[in-house]
């Protein structure tokens, strides 16, 4: 992705240190950022105003990149649902508020799939998102995000406040995090049949039935669509980021079993939520705007992704 746009720009990418943003930042040095800022939690609370006005007054960006975000998987979203809609929202409210307030050129906000409705039609279309109120376990953390939308929108009406909205579908790749409690599927899995492996067990338990579907995003892909919006796109109305390409979780389990040399069984422990039923985005409106076009396949990526998952658990 070739460019002259980021040169001698000032960049602040929140959650720049994270498994996306430090693929973001990678990508922005290589593309000449003139300075990019990454604030910490341990200089900077984002989730207090105070504390955003000093990064903003310090650090003077002319660009925002939100993606500093409280995550995790059902099992987290189903147990901290008070923290994961109070931090999000406190963090992307002040934030995009107070870019308004010290004249940062363009503010990206990072939203989440999960901000869709539990039943929505395939593909999911960017106007479906009022169709329907988002899948129970991660309502609170979907609803959060995507009131950055209703900002958004309500800023650039008002004030004319350059602000867009992406919607990534689920990320996977080497570097996302391992911690058991807090990732998503596919480093789950990965790791649930490493240590299977490695210990000897005869079984593997995985929550709910199986029949969901999911798409991904390689997080490299998802690292282009974003800077390429930034670059490009300049309007509220929502964007989907994704590959296009549906997969259950049975078959996902079954192919990451595969890739991980477990040969085990499966038990479905359908006393767990599946999550929301099905999810594939349509991503006409990206590829049409700005140009965006995920390139992995994903039979690669996983490898991928699981090959490095090996090597590091070494």
């Amino acid at each position: 992705m070739k460019t002259n746009f980021w040169k001698d720009k000032r960049v602040c990418v929140t959650g720049g240190a994270g498994f996306l943003g430090s693929t973001i930042t990678s990508k922005l040095c290589g593309l000449g950022c003139g300075e990019l800022i990454i604030p910490r939690s341990r200089d900077f609370d984002l989730r207090i105003n105070e504390s955003i006005k000093k990064l903003y007054f310090e650090t003077r960006p002319q660009i925002v990149v939100h993606l500093a975000a409280i995550v995790g998987g059902i099992g987290a979203n189903s147990a901290r649902p008070a923290e994961f809609l109070y931090d999000n929202l406190m963090m992307g409210t002040q934030l995009l508020h107070e870019a308004w307030v010290y004249g940062v050129e363009k503010f990206v906000a990072i939203g989440t799939v999960c901000a869709y409705p539990k039943f929505t039609s395939l593909p999911f279309s960017e106007d479906n998102l009022w169709d329907g109120y988002p899948e129970e376990t991660n309502a609170p953390y979907g609803l959060a995000k995507k009131m950055l939308l209703v900002q958004s929108q309500a800023y650039r009406k008002q004030y004319e406040f350059n602000s867009i909205f992406l919607l990534p579908v689920n990320l996977y790749g080497p570097g996302d995090s391992i911690d058991s409690e807090n990732s998503h599927v596919i480093p789950s899995l990965i790791m649930k049949f490493l240590d299977a492996k490695l210990s000897g067990q005869q079984e593997v338990v995985v929550w709910g039935d199986g029949s969901p579907t999911r798409e991904f995003l390689y997080v490299d892909d998802a690292a282009d669509g974003i800077l390429l919006a930034a670059e490009k796109y300049n309007s509220s109305h929502p964007v989907n980021l994704g590959s296009g390409q549906e997969i259950s979780i049975l078959d996902l389990a079954t192919t990451i079993a595969s890739l991980v040399g477990y040969t085990g069984k499966l038990v479905w422990d359908r006393t767990k939520p599946n999550g929301q039923p099905r999810r594939r985005l349509d991503i006409s409106r990206a590829q049409s705007n700005f140009g965006f076009k995920a390139r992995m396949d994903f039979e690669d990526g996983l490898k991928r992704t699981v090959d490095w998952y090996v090597q590091s658990s070494a």
